[in-house]
């Protein structure tokens, strides 16, 4: 069920890796660099609730409620995948990025509620840490694809101002591939439990039409259960914390700390050490996932994500004591994102679902990736600001920002009560 995460990590962890290079390589400065990621939030912010509510109501009786979902994403995707390292300007790269976004979310959110759909209770925890595992496995390969094309296979790392380095080109190719496959296989492979007579009736019985789409989402924005309110606050701070470092890092990396230039061999150096220290982030992502059912069991889930985001914020504020010599510690502070990372990516959710009702997960989950996008859209809008005027365009200011964020996101955490059901 989880195997296509993977696939939809290609997606994600490449550009994470890469986009704010790519950006610079094209001619963008640093203040610029947070808005041209504005596309991820605002297209998660549209499209995760209208899909989340289009899958609740879907049922085909060959491809199911989610999977039809899936592939669809998938297929767009991927195109946007290859086409990505074609781009020769940056209104380019950043129109790409707002249809890749679009794409990707539209298999995302349907699989966060596949796996509550399918799941009894007592194995939720389970399978959402088993998607963190498969998107630790897809985002470690990913990461680490222009590196490996470098040392590997001797594709040039560099290029010129205003064009894409081949081995991150390459690295693109291969994650359009990887994206379809993994994806596909799960559509393949796995079948939906079909709802009952009674469902189905009830489902054709309802209004229909965007106006009572648009209806329903918002009462159940009005209605959201307080367990969902309380964790929806620590999702507004944590991924604040998760972008500026997406933002920034491989840039802080590139630029203050190897002090190169776009298109200076000391740059695609940074870039390339930046891009395996996310790879190293998300090997340790994987193997944290197989822990994470052991020690919610033992610590309750709300204290397991209490520590994890604890580790990860103080694994970002260690950024400013990375010198030239001192480079392996770019793999302890992605190494203890790594462990947040994996949590992030699967206690709140295994938090979250107890207590929505059954019929609407998909919605809710929609609804619940509002508080991972406001945010993004705030820092996007005006984080730029901010680096030009408070930060003086210090990257490494910026990425230790985000580890307070983190630290703050888990102290609130100790605020949920877990394990409301719904009625």
């Amino acid at each position: 069920m989880s195997f296509g995460f993977m696939g939809i990590q290609f997606g994600w962890g490449l550009q994470m890796a890469n986009m704010s290079s790519i950006y610079e390589s094209l001619g963008a400065k640093p203040e610029e660099i947070p808005g041209l990621w504005l596309a991820a939030p605002l297209t998660g912010l549209l499209v995760q609730p209208i899909i989340g509510y289009l899958s609740d109501r879907t049922w085909h009786p060959v491809w199911g409620r989610r999977r039809p979902f899936f592939l669809i994403g998938a297929i767009l995707s991927s195109i946007c995948l290859f086409l990505m390292p074609s781009s020769s300007a940056l209104w380019m790269a950043a129109g790409l990025l707002w249809v890749l976004d679009s794409s990707i979310n539209i298999s995302m959110e349907p699989f966060r509620a596949f796996v509550a759909d399918q799941l009894p209770a007592e194995q939720r925890t389970r399978g959402f840490s088993m998607q963190s595992f498969f998107i630790g496995v897809g985002a470690t390969i990913a990461s680490a694809l222009p590196w490996i094309f470098t040392n590997w296979f001797d594709v040039d790392g560099t290029a010129q101002a205003g064009q894409i380095a081949s081995n991150v080109k390459w690295s693109f190719y291969i994650g359009a591939i990887a994206f379809l496959g993994a994806v596909v296989y799960t559509v393949l492979t796995t079948k939906e439990y079909p709802p009952s007579e009674e469902d189905l009736v009830a489902t054709r019985s309802e209004k229909k039409g965007i106006l009572h789409g648009a209806t329903e989402i918002l009462t159940a924005i009005k209605t959201m259960p307080k367990q969902m309110r309380q964790l929806a606050l620590v999702q507004f701070l944590t991924w604040p914390g998760l972008f500026l470092m997406w933002f920034f890092f491989t840039t802080a990396v590139a630029t203050e700390i190897f002090k190169g230039e776009p298109g200076s061999a000391a740059y695609g150096e940074g870039s390339d050490l930046a891009g395996l220290a996310y790879s190293f982030e998300n090997v340790v992502t994987f193997l944290f996932a197989l822990v994470l059912p052991f020690l919610a069991a033992k610590i309750g889930q709300k204290w397991t994500h209490f520590t994890s985001l604890l580790i990860g914020g103080l694994g970002l504020i260690l950024i400013n004591f990375v010198d030239q010599n001192s480079t392996w510690m770019l793999f302890l502070i992605m190494g203890l994102v790594g462990i947040a990372w994996s949590s992030i990516l699967s206690m709140p959710y295994a938090m979250l679902v107890p207590c929505l009702p059954a019929n609407k997960i998909g919605v809710y989950m929609g609804i619940f990736n509002f508080f991972i996008v406001l945010p993004e859209i705030i820092a996007s809008l005006f984080f730029g600001d901010v680096m030009s005027g408070l930060l003086q365009n210090s990257r490494i200011a910026a990425v230790t920002v985000g580890g307070i964020l983190l630290i703050v996101a888990g102290i609130l955490t100790l605020r949920i009560k877990e394990n409301n059901v719904a009625n």
